[in-house]
């Protein structure tokens, strides 16, 4: 479990580093000099002394850790940004706390009824816990990679890519984006949670049909649109006729009897549904 700790601030032990510096090249200087041999001793240990020292002092960025390791053992985790100094024996691993944004590369998986679909997804995420990231896996990088594409393709098996063929299908990866994202985060956050990452956002980034089977299922879209225009255009040429019909006997314009009112029907749903302009004709002879 993550254990954060406060380091010491360094200018302090920069200052007293300096002075070490100082002296020992001092004594050291001045015990040749003057052949003294605890001078010539005292000074290489101060200046001993001077580099490890030096090995303690660390700068921390804004949103940056330092989690610390002394001899296998976990010793805690450094949060605050600034210039501090600890222990010269400690190990120290550097983990960012700033949010990623990773942005998969379009993979070629199945959707629930095996059409062969390319998605990707963009997951934002940042590291929560430094003690899972450094120590829970052996790569939290590569984990979230390796994690999310895994979630991705799970989530691909689980729902069609649209409905044109199942219409009882309540969400499909083309119609419910919201609903999809959120299942997306759920699964990724449930894989990430061993490593200590935390998942900000996801949502799908690219959806699409295999290049194989595009233009066959482009054909499909682009005839399921052209049945249900000419349904509209039926329907509302029906609501046409019969207004004509009714208005035509309400006012006693003319009076047709059920072989010349079916002729009329015909005419007008001809006109009414075909898709280029009707040519007039003109009939100066007699209704029948």
């Amino acid at each position: 479990m993550e254990k954060t700790i406060h380091s010491k601030s360094g200018w302090l032990m920069l200052t007293l580093d300096i002075l070490l510096l100082a002296g020992g090249i001092f004594l050291l200087v001045d015990g040749i000099n003057k052949d003294i041999l605890w001078m010539k001793i005292a000074g290489p240990v101060i200046l001993l002394t001077f580099f490890i020292i030096l090995v303690g002092f660390m700068a921390i960025e804004p949103n940056s850790s330092r989690v610390l390791n002394l001899f296998g053992e976990y010793t805690g985790t450094v949060k605050d940004s600034g210039f501090f100094w600890t222990n010269p024996f400690y190990s120290r691993k550097n983990i960012s706390l700033r949010a990623n944004n990773m942005d998969t590369e379009p993979i070629k998986v199945n959707d629930k009824h095996g059409n062969p679909i390319m998605i990707g997804a963009v997951v934002v995420w940042r590291v929560k816990d430094t003690f899972k990231a450094a120590f829970g896996v052996d790569n939290y990088q590569s984990f979230v990679k390796t994690q999310s594409e895994a979630a991705i393709r799970k989530l691909a098996g689980s729902f069609a890519y649209d409905n044109f063929e199942h219409e009882t299908e309540e969400i499909t990866l083309r119609s419910n984006s919201t609903e999809v994202s959120d299942l997306l985060e759920q699964e990724v956050s449930e894989r990430l949670a061993i490593a200590g990452i935390e998942v900000i956002e996801t949502r799908l980034s690219h959806l699409a049909y295999a290049t194989e089977i595009a233009g066959a299922m482009l054909q499909r879209q682009q005839a399921t649109a052209i049945i249900a225009a000419r349904s509209k255009i039926v329907e509302g040429a029906v609501g046409m006729v019969e207004m004509a019909l009714e208005s035509l006997s309400k006012n006693n314009v003319v009076q047709l009897d059920e072989e010349r009112k079916a002729a009329m029907v015909s005419n007008l749903m001809v006109v009414l549904c075909s898709e280029r302009s009707a040519t007039p004709v003109l009939n100066t002879g007699s209704l029948y």
